[in-house]
């Protein structure tokens, strides 16, 4: 069964990213985080830089987690990143600015 997760990019709605076959999520830098699938492909989410620490992996993960655990008739789910994750030096929220596949 197909399970997605569905982020919304800032300005431009809502994207899905698939939620199987999840290899490792990393926290590349500050500002993005990377899915890598065990196909080989890579999803690299573009965020607004946050201070320190992997709070964009850990939702990541946590979001792919809770996905994978919804029944059948839920697909996806609605991944919102939490207020509690804020940009470097307290700046505002965070927000997704790019999804790119490789």
């Amino acid at each position: 069964m197909q399970k997605f997760l569905s982020l919304a990019k800032a300005s431009s709605g809502r994207h899905l990213l698939s939620a199987v076959d999840v290899l490792l999520v990393d926290q590349d830098t500050t500002s993005s985080v990377i899915i890598t699938y065990t196909s080989g492909k890579k999803a690299t989410i573009t965020h607004t830089a946050v201070s320190s620490g992997y709070e964009m992996r850990d939702f990541i993960q946590d979001s792919i987690v809770t996905a994978l655990s919804t029944g059948w008739t839920s697909p996806s789910f609605i991944a919102n990143i939490p207020a509690t994750i804020v940009a470097g030096m307290g700046s505002g929220p965070v927000t997704i600015s790019a999804i790119a596949i490789t």
